[in-house]
């Protein structure tokens, strides 16, 4: 029976939430109330934001008095945002980690009924509040007990989810249903509840299965047949809903009945104030935050600015904890003022000279207009008056919780000892949610530190060291990066490489950045602040020196826009890996250099270009083998040494590196230099051996085909040939023959006297002359090897090619006989004597 009654309309103002809390708190105290005001003002408070905030309409609040309770309505102008059956992606219709349906999850959570009503021009949310038989404390949570006391459960916990339509029957029933009752989805759905029940499970249960289903929500226990007829005992929780298309349905969640702690709603523990300090199971944080309390920092410290608020009837709240040194404070939670804004943003712990301009101290501000600055967070928010609270753990201050009024003087001294109280309840078990965060952010940090570290190591190209850095940043660490390079101490940096989260904005961002130029202090040590890029793009801009063997290489930017702030975390995981990219674009860098002094070196060794040879077909293939970064040791050279006569030359160093470079050099200049001073090819040789082992300890032997070309007025040529250790030449007969031109002799570098002869062929018309070295014939494909019978059928191929085709043929099975890139250089020296065509 309804005894009172008051109702009041609020306009869609975010001040209106206050004024409804005060609206409610006044009424429920004039009623006589108390033991369920404070919920009564939270539910109040997160509907009336609904509707005001939200929805954007005008909010008409009743309460409704009884007996043994009250029931508050609110009611606003927007019915056709009605509580959808789920969020795309079949997500429930509350989630504790959206910012809608929180309101509904706390009436779920704190009142006795709840639900929804809609007409065609309003939608009502309501909610009932029992009295209890003793004055309401915290809810419960189980105690301490042994494992071998706890509830038995399935080794796979199973919830049916079976909804009911308007008539009373199944139109839906999951996996778990069908595994816990037997009955196929197929055959139960369509079929009465009624059929399936045995009602009631419970003794003592009076309610009917039809009048269940009619109550916007309900919980208890019944029965249910399975298909083997035997009554299985179960928890159920029904929640009255609408569909898409406005038909009201039910969602029934079962369990098994000794599961029931899955469901099953808490009951409120009845504490007083005064059996706080004799009940040592009570837990104070409980009382303030509720339970359960939530188990995520956010959560946690969100929850917390919301009940402060509540607590003082205030317009807004904040929480902020403190850095490792306590010199700063970190804006982390906040409500009624813009939290997109200030999250992460940091204030000084001493913002003045007196007690009250120091976040360690409990401080009451009347006006805030009339000392500016004395709460740097409220600067420009609209708040006048404020009360702030240190929160701290064995007298260290961790934190600063504090809430705010649009009005000046609304707090008063007792106001700060209650909100003082409330913080010395959560401090311990914010900092302790404030450790498990920071030691979840360490384990990712360090995986992300490893993983960066693969993918650095896995590249010596410089370009592509700065995109990788940057991809690594954007977004993890920032919305965008852009990375300048420093050629030396006295250049100024150069804009390398630009990344933004959106990829359209780009090309925008290269134009601001140009436009500024980073000043030399940036390239201290940490990182540091750049105001003028900050000023040019928008936003936080920090710059991080790339150091790596002790000097300034770079400058790793990141930004973030304007709403949004670095957390000290991330940005010593920035530092982190700078050092590690900085290290990696230095050794990208040097071996750059290096490669590109490899190259150059190699080039020097090669001849510039291959004389032409009248009535002789020369082609030269050479191909290095690696990446570029080792001298080969494969050498050739076809040189005039006087009118008519010209030399040749293939051989390989064994070896790479410097040392083979210094005996490649030299065997290629001393060859050009003794054959022109008349020397035979034995006696040039036998110089150069001497010659290579008077290098001592740096010589290395040596493999060296060298011969004189002499062209014959018949058009064949003469050849005078001497094969030092190195792979026969190969000579191919119009007929397809092929046979070895040269025999074998003792390699140069290796003893002091040798007796080396030379041999002499004649190219005939058509006849082809192969010289390789041996990185053609010990060419690989796991155990075989291309081998010199190989490279001879390869040859017997390339009748009637030119010099050049049979050059390129012999490449193109070189390349094809194994899958795997060639691991040793490759020489290919081609001679033909061209035939004569028709009519010559």
């Amino acid at each position: 029976m309804i005894t009172a009654r008051a109702a009041a309309n609020f306009d869609p103002l975010g001040r209106s939430v206050a004024a409804a809390r005060a609206f409610v708190r006044d009424t429920l105290h004039g009623w006589g109330f108390a033991d369920i005001v404070d919920d009564a003002v939270v539910l109040t408070s997160e509907l009336v934001t609904n509707a005001v905030v939200h929805a954007g309409t005008r909010a008409e609040v009743l309460c409704l008095r009884a007996e043994d309770g009250v029931r508050v309505e609110v009611a606003d102008r927007y019915p056709e945002r009605a509580l959808p059956l789920q969020y795309p992606g079949d997500r429930p219709y509350a989630d504790p980690d959206r910012e809608s349906g929180r309101g509904l999850m706390l009436c779920a959570a704190l009142a006795t009924r709840w639900g929804v009503e809609y007409t065609s021009t309003h939608k009502h949310v309501w909610f009932r509040l029992d009295l209890p038989d003793r004055p309401v404390g915290t809810r419960s949570a189980g105690p301490v007990v042994p494992d071998q006391l706890l509830p038995l459960a399935e080794s796979r916990v199973r919830v049916a989810v079976v909804q009911i339509d308007g008539t009373d029957r199944i139109s839906a029933w999951n996996d778990d249903a069908e595994q816990m009752f037997g009955h196929p989805g197929e055959k139960t759905v369509g079929r009465p509840l009624a059929e399936l029940a045995a009602w009631p499970q419970t003794p003592g249960t009076g309610t009917g299965i039809a009048e269940a289903l009619r109550l916007s929500r309900w919980e208890g226990s019944y029965g249910l047949r399975g298909a083997d007829g035997r009554v299985i005992p179960v928890y159920a929780s029904h929640l009255r809903v609408r569909d898409a298309h406005g038909e009201p349905s039910i969602v029934c969640l079962l369990v098994h009945d000794d599961e029931r702690a899955l469901l099953q709603t808490p009951v409120r523990v009845p504490v007083d104030g005064s059996q706080l300090t004799e009940q040592r199971a009570v837990d104070p944080f409980e009382i303030f935050i509720g339970s359960p309390a939530p188990d995520d920092l956010d959560g946690l410290l969100q929850r917390t600015v919301e009940r402060a608020r509540d607590l003082l009837d205030a317009d807004s709240a904040f929480l902020l904890l403190a850095t490792d040194d306590e010199t700063e404070l970190e804006v982390r939670a906040t409500t009624g003022l813009p939290s997109t804004r200030q999250r992460f943003a940091r204030v000084p712990v001493e913002a003045g000279t007196n007690r009250y301009g120091s976040a360690r101290m409990p401080a009451v501000h009347d006006d805030l207009a009339a000392v500016p600055g004395a709460v740097p967070l409220l600067e420009s928010t609209g708040m006048r008056s404020a009360v702030t609270v240190p929160l701290k753990v064995e007298g260290r201050l961790t934190g600063s919780l504090g809430i705010a009024a649009e009005g000046p003087g609304r707090y008063s001294n007792e106001d700060a000892v209650r909100l003082q109280f409330a913080a010395d309840r959560i401090a311990l078990a914010v900092e302790s949610a404030r450790l498990g965060e920071l030691e979840r952010l360490r384990r990712g940090s360090l995986s992300f530190l490893v993983e960066a570290s693969d993918l650095l190591a896995g590249t010596l190209d410089r370009d592509q060291t700065l995109a990788l850095m940057a991809q690594m940043t954007v977004p993890t660490l920032a919305t965008w990066c852009a990375v300048y390079t420093i050629a030396d101490q006295s250049s100024d940096p150069f804009l390398s490489f630009v990344l933004h989260e959106d990829e359209e904005r780009i090309d925008d961002l290269k134009v601001l950045l140009s436009r500024v130029l980073p000043p030399e202090a940036l390239r201290e040590a940490g990182a540091r602040p750049w105001p003028e890029a900050a000023e040019a793009v928008g936003g936080e801009t920090v710059v991080l020196p790339l150091m790596a063997r002790n000097r300034v290489i770079g400058l790793l930017t990141l930004g973030k826009p304007s709403e949004d702030h670095f957390r000290q975390e991330i940005l010593e995981l920035a530092e982190d890996l700078s050092r590690r990219a900085a290290l990696a674009l230095d050794n990208a860098r040097l071996y750059s250099e290096r490669t590109a002094i490899s190259r150059s070196l190699q080039r020097s060794l090669l001849p510039p270009g291959s004389p032409a040879i009248p009535g002789i077909e020369v082609e030269v293939i050479y191909r290095a083998a690696g990446e570029g970064n080792e001298v080969g040791g494969d050498f050739y050279d076809v040189f005039p040494i006087r009118t008519g006569v010209y030399g040749f030359a293939i051989g390989d160093v064994c070896g790479t590196g410097p040392e083979a470079a210094a005996v490649t050099g030299l065997a290629r200049h001393a060859l050009r230099l003794l054959a022109r001073e008349g020397l035979g090819g034995p006696a040039v040789l036998e110089r150069l051996n001497a010659a290579i082992l008077d290098e001592g300890a740096r010589s290395r032997f040596l493999t060296l085909l060298y011969g004189e070309l002499h062209p014959q007025p018949d058009g064949s040529a003469l050849m005078k040939v001497v094969c030092a250790g190195h792979p026969l030449p190969l000579r191919l007969r119009p007929d397809g023959e092929v046979v070895p031109a040269a025999e074998p002799q003792p390699l140069l570098g290796v003893i002091e006297d040798l007796d080396l002869y030379e041999q002499t062929l004649t190219l005939d018309p058509g006849d082809v002359l192969l010289c390789v070295t041996d990185g053609v014939t010990e060419r690989r494909e796991g155990t075989r090897m291309l081998g010199d019978d190989g490279l001879a059928e390869v040859l017997t191929t390339c009748t009637g090619l030119t010099a050049g085709a049979v050059a390129a043929r012999v490449l193109r099975a070189v390349e094809r006989f194994a899958a795997e890139p060639a691991s040793d250089d490759m020489a290919i020296l081609a001679f033909r004597v061209p035939q004569p065509r028709p009519g010559d």
